[in-house]
C-alpha cells in the first residue's frame, strides 16, 4: 500500500467536515476542529475555492460551503452504481456473519423480485434465486417495502377489497389485517415473517435506502424453523439492519443523528 500524502489527506478531512452543522465553515472553524496551523488552512481552503470545491457563502464573507464540484462527483458515482451487485457483496457480508441465507429485493407492483442472494453453508437452509418473484405481503422484504410507500401509493397497489393469495396457512389474507402489520413495520423499522411464504422458514427485514432517502429495497436474513427463536430472531433484526444501513451508504444514504 502506498504512503498517504497529508495534504491530500487534510483537504479531504476540511471537505468532510461541511457533512456535519449547517453545512458551513469559517477558516477558524476549521482551525479549530481539525487543529491545524492557520496558514495551512488558508492555502487549503484557497485551493479547495479555486477547484470549486468550496465556494464562499453570498453575504457571509469568510464562510464557505460546498460548491459544485462534490455533487458533480456524486453524480457521476450514483450513475454508476449497480444496486444488485452493491447488494450481492453487502449480503455476502452478512451471511458470512450469521451463516443463514440472505436476500436483497426490490418491489414491484405487488410483488417483490429477489436481486441479490447467498446462501447459507448448514445442510438445511431456504431454497431460492435471485431473480424469483413472490407475493410481497407474504415476505418480510415485501412487507418492509409496502410499509415504506406513501398513503395513497399502497392504497392503489393493495385496496380495500385486494385478493390477498395465501402462500401457508400463516399468510396475512385481509388487507386490513395487511395495514395493521404494515404499520407496526413502519414503527419498529423491521419486518418479521413467520412461515408466512413458507411453512418451514421465519425471516427478518430492513430498508435500504438511496441517497435521496427513499428505500429502494430491503435485505432480509430467512431461517428455518428449526434455528429459529426470539433471541435468534432479536441478533438477525440486528445484523439485518446492520447490513441495510451498510447497502444505503453504499448508496449514497446518509442518515442524520
Amino acid at each position: 500500500m502506498g504512503r498517504l500524502v497529508p495534504a491530500v489527506t487534510r483537504a479531504l478531512d476540511i471537505l468532510e467536515l461541511f457533512l456535519d452543522g449547517d453545512g458551513t465553515l469559517s477558516a477558524p472553524d476549521i482551525v479549530r476542529r481539525l487543529q491545524l496551523p492557520r496558514t495551512t488552512v488558508h492555502e487549503l481552503v484557497t485551493t479547495l475555492a479555486a477547484r470549486g470545491y468550496i465556494v464562499q457563502v453570498p453575504g457571509q464573507p469568510g464562510r464557505y460551503r460546498l460548491g459544485v464540484r462534490p455533487y458533480q462527483l456524486g453524480s457521476r458515482y450514483a450513475e454508476q452504481l449497480d444496486l444488485a451487485a452493491e447488494g450481492q457483496q453487502v449480503a455476502r457480508s452478512v451471511a458470512e456473519t450469521c451463516d443463514e441465507t440472505v436476500h436483497v429485493a426490490i418491489l414491484e407492483g405487488t410483488d417483490v423480485i429477489y436481486i441479490a442472494k447467498v446462501d447459507s453453508t448448514h445442510a438445511v437452509r431456504m431454497v431460492s434465486a435471485a431473480g424469483r418473484r413472490l407475493p410481497a405481503h407474504c415476505t418480510s422484504v415485501g412487507k418492509m417495502l409496502l410499509a415504506s410507500l406513501p398513503e395513497h401509493e399502497l392504497s392503489a397497489r393493495v385496496p380495500d377489497d385486494a385478493d390477498l393469495l395465501a402462500m401457508t396457512p400463516n399468510s396475512i389474507t385481509d388487507p386490513d389485517a395487511l395495514r395493521e402489520a404494515l404499520t407496526a413495520i413502519r414503527q419498529r423499522g423491521i419486518a418479521v415473517e413467520s412461515r408466512e411464504s413458507n411453512p418451514d422458514v421465519s425471516c427478518v427485514a430492513a430498508p435500504v435506502r438511496d441517497r435521496t432517502g427513499r428505500v429502494v429495497a430491503a435485505l432480509s436474513i430467512s431461517v428455518p424453523m428449526i434455528r429459529w427463536s426470539d433471541e435468534r430472531r432479536i441478533e438477525l433484526e440486528q445484523l439485518a439492519a446492520k447490513g441495510a444501513a451498510e447497502l444505503s451508504e453504499r448508496l449514497g444514504y446518509r442518515s442524520v443523528a
